[in-house]
This record gives structure tokens, C-alpha cells and sequence, in this order.
């Protein structure tokens, strides 16, 4: 019997994955959009045979950088939730979607330098930021 899983239980469960989906799929697009972004200034800056254009994609892509640890530290919050669901932790009451008490345990700056958004981020930072420099020089 201790190993049963209530009804209710299930249903918890359920919600709390349905948000981390909704989650996950939009840090999937602020991705999409952080990439279109990168490539939209490369091809404007080389259409108009100015490098310097580049620039102007280093605030937005940062900013996508954070946005997307944001959500990624949300979705490892509401999976620390989902654990202590399933195994039925008592400081957890029934149907609750709150996650806010998991946020000391996941601090913001391990999600922003999480390996794969350091790779995606720092790589287009990167590529913008030595195409405005080379443009800077020439």
C-alpha cells in the first residue's frame, strides 16, 4: 500500500507536467527566435557590407540568454515539485503548483551557465561579437 499511488496523486502529477511541457516548448522557441535573430543580423550586416550591424545583436541575444535560464530554472523547479509529489512528500499540499520554495536550491546563475545554454548562447555571442570587432577594424 505504501507504494500505491492516490488518484489525486495522478491527477497532480499530470498538471504539474502539463507546465513543465509548457515550459520546455517555450525555451524551444526563445531559441528559435535567439537563432533567427543572430542570422537576420549577419545577413543584414552582410547585405549592407557593414560588420559594425552585428552589434546590434548583442543585447538581444543576451537578453534571449537570460530569458531561456529563466525558463529553464522554472522547469527544474516544477521537476523538484513533481518529485516531491511522487513521492508523496507531506510538505507538499494536494494540487498545489507552487514551486517558489525550490528557488534557493536552483539559483539562477547554474542555469545560466548550464551547458547547453552556454554552447547555443556563447557560441552566437560570440560569432556576433567578432563580426562587429572585425568590422570595427576594416
Amino acid at each position: 500500500m505504501a507504494n500505491e499511488i492516490l488518484p489525486n496523486s495522478i491527477k497532480h502529477l499530470e498538471f504539474i507536467q502539463a507546465v513543465i511541457t509548457r515550459l520546455n516548448n517555450t525555451a524551444f522557441l526563445i531559441k528559435g527566435w535567439a537563432m533567427t535573430l543572430t542570422a537576420g543580423v549577419v545577413g543584414l550586416a552582410a547585405s549592407q557590407d557593414d560588420l559594425r550591424i552585428c552589434g546590434a545583436g548583442l543585447v538581444p541575444v543576451g537578453s534571449f540568454w537570460l530569458l531561456d535560464a529563466y525558463f529553464l530554472r522554472q522547469e527544474r523547479m516544477y521537476r523538484r515539485l513533481y518529485d516531491d509529489v511522487r513521492r508523496g512528500a507531506e510538505s507538499v499540499e494536494i494540487f498545489s503548483m507552487d514551486a517558489t520554495s525550490y528557488r534557493t536550491a536552483i539559483p539562477l546563475n547554474k542555469s545560466i551557465a548550464s551547458p547547453l545554454l552556454l554552447l547555443f548562447y556563447a557560441t552566437s555571442l560570440t560569432t556576433l561579437l567578432a563580426l562587429t570587432a572585425t568590422g570595427l577594424v576594416i
